[in-house]
Formats: structure tokens, sequence, C-alpha cells
């Protein structure tokens, strides 16, 4: 069977088990994401296993310690896992939630309720906990869900994959809910974008140029997950204790993830009291510094900064930092720069404050915070799809509410337009 009739075959079977799933009870659901739960505790050593085959080739590939932290699990790992799907069985189920309801003075009632998208086709890179975050999502939105990870982590996610399925099958639901296409062909990738007879949406995670070539090339709608250029800016008002912790930690926590900090923009005030000290601690986290003029006559072990780390995704242990002449030429450079994922000021002052959220356009924006908490589970919403930065349909953290569209429900007796 060729890779475009195996995606195809896939896509079908999907469609069939949306249309089951979406009369699945919560309860229903709720009892596979406990079982899809314990059969990642349960086979935790097979997961494992799967994962070291991962390892061995990503190390022989040569890739980065940034990349190889994504790409590892350990128990803990896969006992977090299994936390978040127990974590999504006590959200609220959205299927069936009337939005909104009103009644005409012809005695029509209208309401908008929520419904499953449908088919979700899910291509990701290679963080092999996101299977389980996308499969358990999906189940409790009423969606099947087609599983794409990164090919590094191919071993990994056939696994989880496998134990996910099994678990759904055991409370009754069709086993072709939770589906992954195992290989690496790009080709699979290509025909899934094309596949709008059965896949109803696209959340496409990983690079820049990858994201724009699904945007490109596929006929089902796509929700974009795109780069995370995060910045971070230090006010004039920043109280400076606050503003080197928020900094570390927005940058340092954990580096290979898209909330992270990629750049540092400190106001030319409190930049002779603040940089010094921000740089020790960013140094001893083991940050790389990349700096304008003004930040490398304050920080003399910064390299100089091109015009390309202005606009580059890190996504590793180093940090763009600009000394800016103001709240508006910071709002300019987040304007100029930013992917619209997540952006963070520190100030005292409430109206910088006011007029940063007001005026600077990212999917969130945040007051005395780190962007690291611009996460699906940090926001309550037990786990991500991930953070979309369209515009249309959700932006921001992907949850099970937003893995939802409406409909109309009509009810009269016998009214007739005239």
């Amino acid at each position: 069977m060729d890779v475009t009739t195996q995606v195809t075959s896939k896509a079908r079977a999907a469609k069939e088990a949306a249309r089951i799933l979406v009369l699945a009870s919560t309860r229903t659901k709720n009892d596979a994401l406990q079982q899809m739960a314990r059969g990642l505790q349960e086979k935790t050593a097979l997961i494992l296993d799967a994962n070291r085959a991962d390892l061995t080739r990503a190390r022989s590939a040569g890739l980065t310690s940034a990349f190889m932290d994504r790409l590892t699990l350990s128990e803990s790992r896969v006992e977090e896992m299994a936390a978040g799907l127990r974590q999504v069985a006590t959200l609220p189920d959205p299927v069936g939630e009337t939005v909104e309801a009103w009644r005409r003075p012809n005695g029509v009632e209208i309401s908008r309720v929520r419904v499953p998208l449908g088919v979700i086709g899910f291509i990701y890179e290679s963080r092999p906990n996101v299977t389980a975050d996308a499969a358990g999502l999906c189940l409790k939105s009423g969606n099947a869900v087609i599983l794409r990870g990164g090919s590094e982590a191919l071993e990994s996610n056939s696994a989880i994959a496998q134990v996910l399925a099994k678990a759904v099958e055991k409370v009754g639901l069709p086993v072709e809910t939770v589906q992954v296409l195992d290989t690496a062909d790009r080709a699979a990738v290509m025909a899934m974008l094309t596949l709008d007879r059965y896949i109803d949406l696209i959340i496409p995670r990983g690079g820049e140029e990858f994201v724009r070539l699904v945007a490109e090339r596929a006929t089902v709608p796509v929700l974009k997950h795109d780069k995370g250029l995060c910045h971070v800016y230090v006010d004039a008002s920043a109280d400076l204790d606050m503003a080197v912790a928020i900094a570390v930690n927005a940058k340092a926590q954990r580096v290979s993830v898209c909330n992270a900090a990629e750049t540092l923009l400190v106001d030319a005030e409190v930049a002779p009291r603040f940089l010094p000290r921000a740089a020790a601690r960013l140094r001893e986290a083991g940050v790389e510094l990349r700096g304008d003029e003004r930040t490398r006559a304050l920080v003399r072990e910064a390299r100089a900064a091109t015009e390309e780390d202005w606009d580059t995704e890190y996504l590793d242990y180093i940090l763009a930092i600009r000394v800016v002449d103001g709240l508006d030429q910071a709002i300019e450079h987040i304007r100029r720069h930013g992917s619209g994922l997540a952006e963070a000021i520190v100030t005292s002052d409430l109206r910088n404050a006011r007029r940063f959220t007001r005026e600077v356009d990212a999917a969130a924006v945040l007051v005395n915070a780190s962007t690291r908490f611009v996460d699906g589970s940090q926001f309550g919403m037990g786990a991500e799809m991930g953070i979309s930065t369209s515009r249309l349909h959700a932006r921001g953290p992907v949850g099970v509410r937003e893995l939802t569209t409406t409909k109309f429900v009509v009810m009269g007796d016998g009214q007739v337009r005239e």
C-alpha cells in the first residue's frame, strides 16, 4: 500500500470513528481518558525502550542538546503525560454546551450549541509527550485525531499511540479514534493536507518554514502554531528584582519551547542598574548574550547582535538584548520582530501596563509575569494542542473548548416565513 493510500484509509476510518465519538457520553470519554493514563503507566518500560531507540538515532545525527531535551522521555515525563490525561478528564465537557439562546417574537427558539470539529490532523515536532496531550484533548472534545509527529520521534510516538488506542477500545469506542502515521515519509504529510473530504482541521506545530508550507499547500483548514519569538520588556518603572527573576525564568526555565523569551528589551533609564545584574544571573544559567552597542557597553562579554538576531527563534541558551528609549520604541520593536505568540512587560506604571496590553498584538500579553506561563496547563486548560497564532477560530493555547465549533438549533411549533 503506497503512502497516499495508507493515509487516505486512516482518514476515512477516522471520519467513521468521529461519527460514533460525537454521540459518546461524558462518562465514556472520561473513562477512556482514565484508561489511557493507566495504560501509559503500565507500559512505561515499553515506551522508554522505544524512546531510547529514537534517542540513539538522534545522537548519531548530531542533533542539538535543546532538541534532545524535547525528544527525551523519562519515567517522570511519562507520569506527567498520564497526569495530564487525568486532568483533561476533570475538565467540563464542551460538547453539547449551550453558548447562548434567545426567543424570537414569532415564538421560534434559537440556541447556539457546541459540537466537535470532527477529524483533526495534528502534525507536530519531536516532542513525544505531545502525542498524549493531543489524543486526550481531541477525545474529550469529541474529535478523532490522526497524529503525525517528527520523524526523529517515530518509535516513541508509535508506542504511545498504540497504548492510547487500545485504552480507547477498552471502553467501547472505535480504535480509529486515535491513529498515528508511523512513517517518516514526508509524502504522508502532503497527503493529509488535501484530504478535506475526511479531515476537518490541520494543526501544524514546528518550524516557521514548515508551518508556512502547510498553510500554502493545504485544502483542509489550518490552525497555525507558528514560531514563538517572545520578548520581555523591562520598563523604566520596573521593580528590578522582579525584572531579573522574570527575565531569567522566561529565557532559561526551559529554553527549547516556543514560549521561552528570545529577546530582552530594556529601558535606557534602568539599563545601567538592571543589565549587569541580569547578565550575571543569565550567565550562571548558561545563557549566551548577544546585544546592541548600548548593551555591550554595560555587558562586556555580550557578543554583537546582528539584525538577524532580532528575528531568530533560538530555542537554545541564547538571548538577544536591546536597550530602548522607552515604551514606544519597545512596542515598535515587538511590532517589527515579534511572532504574535507571547509578549511581556515588567512595570510598576499602570498606564504603561495598559498601553502594552492594548497596543501589543499577540495571542497573549503578560504584565509582571514570565512568558513561560503561556501554556494550556498553566492556564488551567489541562493541556494544549499548541498555541495558535492564527486570528480566526482560536488564538492562544488550544484546549478542549477551542477544538469545538458551534451549530444553531432552531425550535419552532409550526412557524413559517411570510
